[in-house]
């Protein structure tokens, strides 16, 4: 599952280079939109299989201490596994990107205004480097005890859910205390039915895209492997070259070397490679970590985009 997410970007990230215009909002909220399907699929596969996706892929499922692998997860263990198999890889992944930004502010000198936003600011860039050490440490520590047989638990998110993996003994399901949808519809009350239509469209939406994900899982980790070999290849689809810059009919000819967001002369004279123009470094380094988009052509841009320039008289 380490790489369906990084190859899902890419994808969605060539999708917005394409049609920025339609797609562009895509990239802006992929970890979120990701994480609210990655939910779907993992609670559909808990409640169905006691396994999440990739467990299931594997022919394993999941049981609590003391009862039997083949009872449904009680409540509470499902929850704690949709916890550690959702929301937790996604809180520590965006504390990541939040510290990498933080990083790369205080190295050009921004810093938050007030004395008490200083101080947790700079504690943060100092204590978090040392809990991902801890976080990665306690992985390796947890697969190495595992392949040793000392515990019983490959991650300590699994431990942290309550839960314990063994092979799914393939019993066919019992469908008998099942009764048909169109029964249960016309059975049930008001409430009822609205509780049916959700569940039966979520219960779609989770076969839709575990189907997808089973059928090109392949296809996803050949788009990863292109994905880490990207700054050695050229651009799979590169942008339309923009419009040269209008000059403004109420003002005079604007000077070549003017900021296109400060209107002022340049300073650290840096340029956004997915559309040519050239900025002060830190105007545009503050908008495309704001908007995520160049502020002329509304291109979708990162800040790996920026590219300091070196003119004959600097």
């Amino acid at each position: 599952m380490g790489s369906v997410r990084p190859a899902l970007k890419h994808a969605v990230k060539v999708l917005a280079e394409s049609r920025p215009e339609k797609f562009g909002c895509l990239l802006r909220w992929y970890d979120e939109i990701y994480t609210g399907l990655d939910f779907i699929l993992q609670n559909y596969y808990l409640h169905k299989y006691n396994a999440s996706f990739a467990e299931n892929f594997y022919d394993l499922k999941r049981f609590v201490n003391g009862a039997s692998p083949s009872k449904n997860l009680p409540r509470r263990a499902l929850w704690k596994s949709l916890l550690c198999l959702v929301i937790l890889p996604y809180l520590k992944q965006k504390l990541d990107h939040w510290f990498e930004e933080a990083r790369h502010s205080y190295n050009i000198g921004q810093q938050p205004k007030g004395q008490v936003y200083k101080q947790l600011y700079k504690v943060f860039l100092a204590v978090y480097p040392y809990v991902h050490m801890s976080w990665e440490g306690s992985l390796l520590a947890y697969q190495v005890a595992y392949m040793l047989g000392k515990i019983s638990w490959h991650s300590p998110l699994l431990h942290l859910s309550g839960t314990k993996l063994c092979h799914a003994e393939g019993e066919e399901e019992d469908v008998s205390h099942s009764l048909p949808f169109s029964q249960l519809w016309f059975s049930a009350s008001l409430p009822g039915k609205l509780n049916l239509v959700t569940r039966k469209a979520l219960s779609l939406t989770a076969v839709t895209l575990s189907t997808s994900l089973s059928v090109g899982v392949f296809f996803l980790q050949f788009l990863d492997w292109w994905y880490a070999s990207e700054n050695n290849a050229p651009s799979l689809m590169a942008l339309p070259v923009p419009d040269p810059p209008e000059t403004d009919k109420d003002l005079v000819k604007t000077p070549h070397n003017v900021c296109p967001l400060c209107l002022k002369l340049r300073t650290n004279d840096t340029t956004l490679s997915t559309s040519g123009f050239v900025f002060c470094y830190p105007c545009i380094y503050d908008y495309i970590r704001q908007h995520q988009c160049c502020p002329v052509t509304s291109y979708p841009s990162q800040q790996q985009h920026l590219i300091k320039l070196y003119p004959p008289d600097s």
